[in-house]
């Protein structure tokens, strides 16, 4: 992943933060000094934020989550848009509508509206309506894609969101914080850093700005993306090489009267080796490779990897735990991960584990958040 530098981020003036009267004490860490009244931002710490949110957006994009831009302000929403349409990944560019998230299945209904019509255009029953039906219908169309054609493909909430300027989406943050869907974002000056969890300290209004922090991020959602299709076609290039089994005729078991029970004799001075089948089955089990629990609504990366850290790596183990243990878990790893509700984790992980994909798929598009 390539690595921005700290002249690439003076030149195109990320540094520049508000007045000193307007700034959040909380932004105190992240400011280097303060010039003409106005705040200077740390650029050494902003690269090291930047590279960690990085690689956090690149998993999510890799485990086939979507990942969803906000930008409304007038200098940013055109780069945001042109971004993220280059990496294929929904946006709200034109105005935030209230329980996008929270009321997901209602956008939804709207979004679905948009292809009854287009199917009416392309059936013909969109003639037989009067001239004065057909304009209704043309500006209604219009107005759906003007505010949520960008998100026509997201069938489900997306895994995370990145925000540009909390400050003016702040319904946005409080819908995924309500559903506990990671936040990203630019954070300047006069923002509040405790409502992200993953920050990118910088100037949040200057175009210049918005741009070099939004190319560095989507290239980092593209590499997400590009690992996931090496990973699929290295799956199914296995697959075709693999050689086909040749048909064993079956023979029948032993019956447990005619099985052999003494030890086999020791052949060569080489001992008698005693399998202990408990011990092999628990080798076995300690080998699995962990699943990728950010599947399951309600977990982001952070969370998963507290999950992992203490032994709970498969969906297999999640489906068997209980919610206040998992509670604890989360609680001990981080506080900001206390209000985390994971009492669908095991249901979900349930119907991950028996590779029930559509049900699961289906449950969590009904249900808000993961939360029943």
């Amino acid at each position: 992943m390539a690595r921005v530098e700290v002249k690439q981020l003076l030149e195109a003036g990320v540094h520049f933060g508000h007045l000193t009267r307007k700034w959040n004490p909380n932004m105190a860490p992240y400011i280097y000094m303060e010039r003409n009244g106005i705040h200077v931002i740390n650029l050494y710490k902003t690269v090291a934020k930047l590279d960690e949110t990085n690689e956090a957006l690149s998993k999510i994009a890799a485990s086939g989550r979507k990942i969803l831009f906000v930008a409304t302000k007038k200098q940013a929403k055109d780069i945001v848009a042109e971004k993220a349409a280059a990496v294929n990944m929904p946006y709200i560019t034109e105005r935030w509508p209230g329980g996008m998230l929270t009321n997901f299945v209602t956008i939804r209904k709207a979004v679905k509206k948009m292809a009854s019509i287009d199917r009416m255009k392309k059936d013909g029953t969109f003639l037989t309506l009067s001239k004065k039906e057909r304009l209704q219908v043309d500006r209604l169309r219009a107005k759906l894609e003007k505010n949520l054609g960008s998100i026509s493909e997201m069938t489900r909430l997306p895994g995370a969101l990145f925000i540009v300027d909390t400050m003016r989406e702040h319904i946005a943050v409080k819908e995924a914080q309500k559903l506990n869907i990671p936040i990203f974002a630019m954070v300047d000056t006069n923002c509040d850093p405790r409502d992200v969890d993953y920050l990118i300290p910088s100037n949040d209004d200057a175009s210049k700005s918005i741009d070099i922090i939004m190319t560095e991020v989507t290239n980092a959602v593209a590499e997400g993306l590009a690992e996931r299709k090496a990973e699929k076609g290295d799956v199914a290039e296995k697959k075709e090489k693999a050689p086909k089994k040749k048909a064993v005729a079956e023979t029948p078991a032993p019956s447990p009267a005619k099985v052999d029970t003494k030890p086999a004799p020791m052949v060569d001075n080489v001992p008698n080796v005693e399998v202990n089948v408990e011990a092999t089955k628990e080798a076995v089990a300690n080998d699995t490779k962990a699943d990728d629990l950010t599947k399951v609504e309600g977990i982001g990366p952070k969370a998963a990897e507290a999950l992992v850290a203490a032994g709970i790596a498969t969906f297999a183990d999640l489906s068997k735990g209980e919610a206040e243990k998992i509670k604890e878990i989360l609680t001990e790893a981080s506080s900001r991960m206390a209000h985390l509700d994971p009492t669908s984790w095991p249901k979900q992980a349930k119907m991950a584990a028996e590779g029930k994909w559509d049900e699961l798929k289906e449950w969590q598009d009904n249900t808000k958040g993961g939360v029943e």
